[in-house]
């Protein structure tokens, strides 16, 4: 009989846990998600895609297999003309996420994990119950295929947040809760460090922040979560799934308030050697859940993994064509390119942009909308030619364009 394997608390306790990276952003630059909706109905209808994947990022030494299920709730699927819910279902994507995820961690020793997001429910103002009957549709699915945790990411809302880990708390797996927010805390000012007290108050066993903003930000966020957790005598384990785009001009929404959200962020995107500095700074502040969401792809998790090789006991897969800190430009034909192959180098590189006259920071879009604001509630048609003209009038009254 084989052995059993160990949970993800029993990972944590032992020692740092990597996590996966960004799938949405990922597929959809390579042809199997909608910008836009950023729905994951690939996972029925291109499941090799996603499959390779969750392959990549197994063999660049990730830990957990997250399922492709984000933003798969139902109201989701039926929002703004999105046919996904209608012309598939809310039931066969999420299983055929769960299904491939574990056939993936099955080829090594990972773990799997079921993932809640935000619903547009909740942003329409329906209410408690509406809401937790749109997470539960999904929680149904993870039990039943089998996931070994939950986690609740994407929240902006502190309110949303607790009433996802009340629906999961309902079954006997642990739960992991991460919210999109800055060091300013939620879109309703509720600080980061009320958040997190308020996240392991409500039962999360994992409590952290995804997507949204830069490593870096988001650790700054994480300190604050921390000094509130360790004042109120909370002790949940620490998880950070940061953006892999630089984010210092970000506003309180973060990236998706960038001009060049999403299709012109990649003039930001950070390093491998930025990573093994985020996989440090993290370990070292006590996070013990590392990994990445939109933009990071499998070589930066495999400098997160290889950063932390000594504390996790092992190397990934996919070290074995790669020699961190440049070691393989030994064996380069160019001498100057071999003068490379050191760490001081790469740790005080400043990559250069090759943009003449592009600014190195941007002005973010800040509309200030949040939960409550009649341009954000749910409707199942697609956005009409007038309701789009009229988002564009308000952007240019934002900057100051005068029609």
């Amino acid at each position: 009989m084989a052995p059993q394997k160990r949970g993800i608390l029993e990972r944590l306790a032992a020692g740092p846990v990597i996590g996966d990276g960004g799938f949405v952003f990922e597929l959809e630059k390579r042809g199997y998600v909608k910008a836009g909706p950023w729905t994951p109905e690939a996972a029925v209808e291109d499941p090799e895609a996603v499959r390779q994947l969750h392959r990549e990022f197994l063999r660049a030494g990730s830990d957990v297999m997250q399922a492709f299920t984000f933003y798969a709730s139902e109201d989701k699927l039926m929002n703004r003309g999105n046919k996904a819910g209608q012309m598939i279902g809310v039931e066969a994507i999420n299983r055929a996420a769960a299904e491939l995820a574990k056939s993936v961690a099955n080829e090594g020793d990972g773990l799997v994990l079921g993932g809640l997001s935000q619903c547009p429910s909740y942003l329409s103002g329906k209410g408690k119950e509406a809401v937790q009957k749109e997470f539960k549709k999904q929680i149904d699915v993870f039990v039943d295929t089998g996931m070994d945790f939950l986690l609740c990411e994407y929240f902006e809302h502190a309110e949303e947040m607790e009433w996802a880990i009340e629906e999961c708390k309902k079954t006997k797996l642990p739960v992991g809760a991460n919210m999109c927010i800055g060091p300013e805390g939620d879109l309703h000012g509720v600080s980061a460090a009320e958040c997190a007290i308020r996240m392991a108050r409500a039962g999360a066993d994992i409590v952290g922040v995804n997507c949204h903003f830069d490593p870096f930000v988001s650790l700054e966020a994480l300190k604050k979560m921390k000094a509130g957790l360790d004042a109120a005598d909370l002790h949940p384990y620490l998880m950070c799934q940061p953006l892999a785009y630089h984010t210092p001009d970000a506003g309180k929404q973060g990236f998706i308030d960038l001009p060049e959200f999403p299709f012109a962020l990649e003039p930001r995107i950070c390093t491998r050697f930025d990573m093994h500095r985020y996989a440090r700074e993290a370990w070292s502040m006590g996070v013990r859940y590392i990994g990445g969401c939109c933009g990071f792809q499998p070589y930066h998790i495999r400098a997160c993994a290889e950063e932390l090789a000594v504390e996790r006991k092992k190397s990934p897969e996919g070290s074995e064509k790669h020699l961190p800190w440049g070691g393989g430009l030994t064996m380069h034909t160019k001498p100057w390119v071999r003068a490379r192959a050191r760490r001081d180098y790469w740790e005080n590189m400043k990559p250069a942009g090759g943009r003449p006259y592009c600014p190195a920071l941007s002005k973010p879009d800040a509309w200030g909308v949040t939960k409550g604001d009649k341009i954000l509630v749910q409707q199942t048609e697609e956005s009409s030619v007038e309701h789009i003209k009229q988002m564009q009038k308000i952007q240019m009254e934002k900057k100051g364009v005068v029609a």
